[in-house]
């Protein structure tokens, strides 16, 4: 456990195993421990870089406006502190988000990019999306946090076999600082770089559940605008993959881990 200040903030983060770095990044309302069935299957081959986004978990939580290019910002300054060199960028939900920024901003950073279940854009657009945008907006300043982490959980987790899953998660949503996870959100509701994803150069995984909130067709019409890109479905999953299916997962983001180190291994070839 290690922290490391950035722009007034402290920022948790975690190390584990030696290699290449490998940077993985949470999703909204979740931090590092959420990557607990990823850890210990890449750790004997890479040197895991497990962090707290500000807001979240055990990093600082600042009274302020948060952005996806901030959050971009604070992971770039720490793998310059870290000396990583180039890293593979593993980044779930607003975890993807942060990592097409970074793709966009600080493509020297990365020497792979990973997005799970993220788009590159969330833009209000139509009528419903404003409705949308706007229950959950309201929800958020009414009802607790563990109140939202057992309804979130609910719909992640809804199988019998999977009341271990909901359990963690209602726990761990009932920790997280409301002010700064509705924050979080508003960083997230009219971000968007998809007019720049073409210029993303490095090798490119879109893991996509298949029961994602944001539909399969929607990942493989942005895919198609990254040069170096590809799409994996993931079947019987919804929105935290990493945690639903873990084995599959793994394995998918492992052979692509591979396929990049095989093709480049004598060079890198930053985004």
């Amino acid at each position: 456990m290690a922290f490391f200040e950035h722009d007034g903030c402290a920022l948790h983060y975690e190390e584990y195993g030696q290699g290449d770095p490998l940077l993985l990044v949470h999703g909204l309302g979740s931090s590092a421990p959420d990557w607990e069935y990823q850890i210990p299957d890449l750790a004997p081959h890479y040197r895991v870089i497990a962090v707290d986004l500000r807001g979240h978990g055990r990093s600082d939580k600042p009274r302020e406006r948060y952005s996806i290019a901030g959050f971009a910002a604070d992971l770039a300054a720490l793998l310059e502190r870290l000396g990583t060199g180039p890293v593979h960028y593993v980044g779930l939900s607003m975890g993807g988000m942060t990592g097409f920024q970074m793709a966009v901003d600080y493509p020297g950073l990365l020497q792979s990019l990973t997005i799970v279940n993220a788009a590159p854009e969330v833009k209000l657009r139509k009528p419903d999306d404003y409705w949308q945008w706007f229950k959950r907006w309201a929800l958020m300043h009414v009802v607790s946090m563990g109140a939202i982490g057992k309804g979130l959980g609910g719909k992640l987790f809804p199988l019998p076999e999977q009341a271990e899953l909901r359990r963690k998660i209602s726990e761990r949503w009932a920790r997280n600082d409301k002010h700064a996870y509705i924050a979080s959100f508003n960083a997230i509701v009219g971000w968007g770089v998809q007019e720049r994803i073409g210029q993303i150069r490095c090798p490119t995984l879109i893991i996509s559940a298949d029961r994602d909130y944001t539909p399969v067709a929607l990942k493989e019409q942005y895919v198609k605008l990254i040069p170096n890109a590809k799409l994996a479905v993931i079947a019987n999953s919804r929105h935290a993959t990493p945690l639903d299916q873990p084995q599959l997962f793994n394995r998918t983001l492992k052979d692509f881990l591979a396929s990049v180190s095989a093709t480049h291994k004598d060079q890198r070839v930053p985004c």
